[in-house]
């Protein structure tokens, strides 16, 4: 029996809708990552980008479990002397950009590479309800109802 290596003809992309009011940050992250990895599907080839476009709405209302929403702390570097800076999760899920900690949290639990920065384009993240994609007719993802663990009030 030979072993099955897709092609770029063989994928096919669907489009997923997924809300996250009152999901675990987390638990939602690695189900959004296995998706844009194509995981979830029996033709799942390790190097090539078989998985779903995901759209992510209300991100703004994403839940963190125990205390980290305030002692989760995001960190970067200017690339000057002395140039760490950090920001806590609750100071950008109440600023402009909350749909960054969802990215982060994605981006994060994907494998460092190219095939990965290509797969991130297929993640689109919406602080609001609304989106700009409804000609590609996504289709809903109840992630609440696959566990009662995935959601909190």
């Amino acid at each position: 029996m030979k072993t099955f290596s897709a092609t770029p003809a063989d994928i096919e992309k669907a489009w997923i809708v997924i809300d996250a009011e009152g999901l675990v940050l987390g638990r939602m992250a690695s189900i959004i990552a296995a998706r844009l990895r194509g995981k979830h599907k029996p033709s799942f080839t390790p190097h090539m980008d078989c998985g779903d476009n995901i759209i992510v709405v209300n991100a703004d209302k994403v839940k963190l479990t125990g205390n980290k929403r305030s002692d989760k702390t995001y960190y970067w570097h200017t690339g000057y002397p002395g140039g760490i800076k950090s920001r806590t999760a609750e100071k950008i899920l109440d600023g402009a950009h909350p749909e960054r900690v969802v990215i982060k949290a994605v981006e994060r639990m994907l494998p460092g590479g190219p095939l990965s920065r290509r797969q991130m384009k297929n993640l689109h993240v919406y602080a609001g309800a609304e989106h700009p994609h409804e000609a590609q007719k996504p289709a809903a993802l109840d992630i609440a109802a696959m566990n009662a663990k995935n959601t909190r009030d």
